[in-house]
């Protein structure tokens, strides 16, 4: 399943999501142009678990490995952001942001602290951003695009079907590699910085934006509950 859009608009301009994603593609272009010292250069600013620091905590977060992954990444966090950053506000969506990401780097060490593969990217902040939108936005959906074999289609999926979905996954996964993780070349997806993102996003959401969000964060189409003075 590909997200295409939501159905929320940004009521607000998302300065903080724009920002992070141009930041995140100059990253990776300059990434480009490194060529072979590329390797050297992810060892320096990625987080090694085995070596663990937390200047890498916060440089892993704008790193990435491969076009298919930053593109990803970025998908998901226009799609999701801009409407998290519209209900929190810009600097505190910020700060919820780095949390998450710092979040789901220590949990992704603990469950693998012997690593010496580096550990980039940005998709544990992001699935912190997602479980936030599942917190806030239950009745929205998410136009998607679904191919399974020949099968293709896009249709609009509820927002918690999609993204609940998505953890399960993770979590699922998570739970597969953890008899793998405890070496020194343990590496590959980090599952349980996406799970421990999107648990911390969700939790931390109420703690950051504002109990009652104007009416012009209704979903189109629902109309507001009769007797609601949100």
């Amino acid at each position: 399943m590909i997200p295409l859009r939501d159905i929320i608009p940004s009521r607000t301009t998302p300065v903080v999501t724009i920002s992070l994603i141009a930041l995140n593609v100059l990253v990776f272009v300059y990434e480009l142009s490194l060529g072979r010292a590329v390797d050297v250069f992810t060892l320096y600013y990625g987080l090694v678990p085995a070596a663990f620091s937390w200047v890498n905590v916060f440089t892993s977060m704008f790193l990435h490995g491969g076009f298919m992954h930053v593109a990803g990444n970025m998908l998901y966090l226009w799609i999701f952001g801009d409407n998290v950053e519209d209900r929190m506000g810009h600097g505190r969506f910020l700060v919820f942001y780095l949390l998450c990401g710092v979040a789901a780097a220590l949990a992704q060490t603990v469950t693998a602290p012997e690593s010496a593969i580096p550990m980039v990217g940005a998709s544990g902040a992001i699935a912190g951003v997602m479980g936030a939108y599942f917190v806030l936005y239950p009745h929205s959906r998410v136009l998607t695009l679904i191919f399974i074999v020949f099968y293709v289609n896009i249709v609009e999926i509820p927002a918690v079907v999609f993204l609940g979905f998505w953890f399960l996954m993770q979590l699922l996964s998570g739970v597969g590699t953890l008899a793998a993780s405890s070496g020194a070349e343990a590496g590959g997806i980090a599952f349980w910085a996406h799970i421990a993102g999107f648990a911390v996003g969700a939790g931390l959401v109420k703690l950051l934006a504002p109990p009652q969000p104007p009416e012009y964060w209704d979903v189109p189409g629902e109309g507001r509950r009769a007797g609601s003075d949100e």
